[in-house]
């Protein structure tokens, strides 16, 4: 079977641009580490690329199926979801979430909304539209210390250690920097003090949970927060456990909570669902269905190795559910999913 590779390439920002204005993209390592896993499973992989470039040679080769882990240009908040939709138009299936929820799972607030309408706890909070003055924000009423970020990235853009908030008196210069650097809706939001979780779903229907894993700082900190500075160091700054030193009565509950926002947010195939945990509650921070697949350093992949699971068995499970479901869907292949 024919399997294209839809992606977005990591290079350095020009000056013009903040340093982490990449940060979500791939490197040539990660490309290849999957298009290895592919080809060991006996399919012949094209590398697609995105933008102008994935549709011309989408058009030219015609794969049979796309493996996409394309993030998407800009600050819109739908731009991860511009290949998929792309996809769909050209009746190409492909691994991942739809074009629904690629978008709503980018926009943090609306996805704390429909998570908090289907019962899951989250930090209360206030959305800053772009275009509202700073003096709107309705500081009295917010409890803080507060964690103030872009409201339309992942992989911790824009989230730096400045962006916890102790006191009103900070906030200006916090939201300037921030609308400076990342011009879009700023979420303020509640810290949550508690242990940082993350949780791994791979499949669809009930998907196979995949582990529950902890990030913790090795030095004590009143406040911690999963900053961009921290990922950027965590072989020095942070301790990964799965799974996470929890009871067990409040892992189910961290369980029943990922399950719950995998499925309402519509996710496909896989996805990581972050929490804070506070006196035995999970409150739900964000959902990445384009988890990162980085071989050496990204969350999945770690949790993956902490659970005894192997790069290849973990792409290998993303392409069989993505496979199943499609082929549930009538999509038939020319040649075996595996």
């Amino acid at each position: 079977m024919k399997i294209g590779i839809t992606y977005d390439l990591k290079t350095k920002p020009s000056s013009e641009l903040p340093d982490d204005a990449f940060e979500e993209f791939d490197s040539p390592h990660t490309i290849d580490a999957i298009a290895g896993v592919l080809r060991g499973c006996g399919h012949e992989v094209v590398l697609l690329g995105d933008r102008r470039e994935f549709v011309e040679k989408a058009l030219a080769e015609n794969p049979d199926f796309v493996f996409n882990f394309a993030e998407g240009h800009g600050i819109s908040r739908s731009r991860e979801a511009r290949v998929p939709a792309a996809l769909e138009l050209l009746g190409i299936p492909y691994s991942g979430s739809d074009p629904f929820t690629m978008a709503v799972t980018l926009d943090k607030p609306r996805a704390k909304k429909l998570a908090a309408l289907a019962g899951v706890a989250v930090p209360r909070g206030f959305a800053l539209p772009a275009d509202a003055p700073a003096d709107s924000v309705p500081v009295k009423e917010l409890p803080f210390p507060l964690v103030v970020k872009p409201a339309w990235e992942g992989s911790s853009k824009g989230i730096r250690n400045r962006c916890l908030v102790r006191e009103a008196s900070e906030l200006p210069d916090v939201l300037a920097a921030l609308r400076r650097d990342h011009p879009q809706t700023i979420l303020l939001e509640e810290y949550i003090g508690g242990l940082e979780v993350t949780v791994g779903l791979v499949g669809n229907g009930r998907p196979e949970l995949l582990g529950i894993m902890s990030v913790e700082p090795n030095q004590p900190a009143e406040h911690f927060i999963y900053s961009l500075e921290i990922k950027r160091e965590y072989r020095k700054l942070v301790t990964y456990r799965c799974p996470a030193p929890l009871p067990a009565e409040v892992l189910a509950r961290v369980e029943k909570s990922a399950r719950t926002v995998f499925a309402e947010l519509g996710c496909r195939d896989v996805a990581r669902i972050d929490f804070r945990v506070r006196g035995g509650v999970p409150y739900f921070l964000e959902v990445n269905p384009l988890p990162g697949l980085n071989p050496d350093d990204s969350d999945l992949v770690i949790m993956s190795r902490l659970v005894g699971w192997s790069y290849e068995r973990l792409v290998g499970a993303i392409l069989d559910a993505a496979l199943a479901r499609s082929a549930a869907c009538g999509f038939a292949f020319a040649s075996p999913c595996s």
